[in-house]
């Protein structure tokens, strides 16, 4: 029998145990452990289809079973078929990919108009204060490296962004005043690596880019005169596995592939030394999500698109940042502390492409 049909049986043996060994172990290890029973709580909602599955979910995330036996159920999968999960595709060259990136690249979308009005709605409330917007949509990874995805596409393709760039061209249309990333990084992705290969996120070299960028522009517009403030770089070198790897929940896929090394630049001022801060009293105000987050709340910490955009500006800023949120759930925390936008000047609010279709509590109207 060739290795191939036994890891074949292996995966269809421990299948079968978790198909039927959830049901049956869970309940007996709950009364052991002195707890009530989770299956009693299918009976505590109406059977809906909504309700089922929620339900479902449950115990799939607190199964004693699952939880054990998933880790080394996903690590044969990876062995066997390179399948790394729901939520993540292994891609050419050691890249992987975030499944959701690449959906909202190739399926159809509609959600156009809800997104254009809770922008322009936003634009309309903070101008009626005197403050200017600016929008920084990032693009995904297959966006830009879409020729290591598929062997499909070769380089120099340009960038797949179809629904960004029409909505981009729409809110400018609106008068929404914009930062175009999808040219920049396709004019500079031959030559510089712009993404982590393990990683939903940019790398230290296109964070950098974008907030040049940024702040660039800023100052283009003549909204933020640099401040007086000045910063220095302090290299850090950090080895981590990328987000896309941990989302396998296997440690035993961790432990066979190689943390990705990374070299970032900490941004400390040059009067103290002390690492990058953010204050609330600056002109400008910073939304986003986990594409400010990384370096900047991670490690290497005050390495990030914040700190980065700081030292470009000579100022410290303003920041509010919600892994995954920036559609909506940013400008709700806004509405709650309607003091971070005394003596703003500018918000610039980036969020990742893919939260146009994907993102938290889709885009709402929020009121300020």
């Amino acid at each position: 029998m060739s290795k191939k049909h036994i890891l074949h049986g292996f995966l269809v043996a421990a299948f079968l145990v978790l198909l039927f060994g959830v049901g049956l172990s869970q309940p007996i290890l709950d009364i052991v452990q002195g707890e009530r029973p989770q299956v009693l709580e299918v009976f505590s909602a109406p059977p809906t289809e909504k309700n089922l599955r929620a339900y479902e979910k449950e115990m799939e995330d607190t199964s004693t079973i699952v939880q054990t036996v998933r880790p080394y159920m996903q690590y044969a999968h990876f062995l066997g078929l390179k399948d790394l999960g729901k939520d993540v595709l292994a891609g050419r060259d050691g890249w992987y990919f975030y499944k959701p990136d690449v959906q909202f690249l190739i399926e159809p979308w509609s959600g156009q108009e809800q997104v254009l009005a809770a922008i322009r709605a936003f634009h309309d409330t903070l101008a009626a204060q005197g403050i200017q917007l600016l929008v920084v949509p990032a693009p995904g990874k297959p966006s830009i490296y879409p020729e290591k995805f598929s062997a499909r596409v070769q380089p120099g393709h340009g960038a797949v962004s179809r629904h960004s760039r029409e909505m981009l061209a729409r809110l400018v249309e609106a008068g929404v005043d914009c930062v175009d990333l999808f040219t920049l990084f396709e004019q500079n992705s031959a030559t510089t690596s712009l993404y982590l290969k393990q990683d939903t996120h940019w790398s230290p070299e296109g964070m950098r880019l974008a907030a040049q960028e940024v702040a660039a522009d800023l100052q283009r517009r003549g909204w933020v005169t640099k401040g007086a403030v000045k910063y220095m770089f302090k290299p850090v070198t950090i080895e981590r596995h990328g987000d896309v790897l941990r989302m396998a929940r296997s440690p035993q896929i961790l432990a066979a592939i190689p943390p990705e090394s990374t070299t970032c630049k900490q941004v400390v001022r040059e009067d103290t030394g002390q690492p990058y801060e953010d204050s609330a009293d600056s002109d400008v105000l910073v939304l986003g999500d986990s594409f400010l987050r990384i370096y900047e709340r991670d490690e290497p910490h005050a390495a990030g698109f914040t700190a980065h955009l700081a030292q470009q500006l000579g100022m410290p800023l303003t920041t509010i940042i919600n892994d995954g949120g920036a559609s909506t759930l940013v400008r709700q925390e806004l509405s709650r502390k309607p003091q971070l936008l005394q003596n703003k000047k500018v918000v610039v609010w980036e969020f990742v492409e893919r939260d146009l279709r994907f993102g938290t509590e889709g885009w709402q109207v929020v009121p300020l």
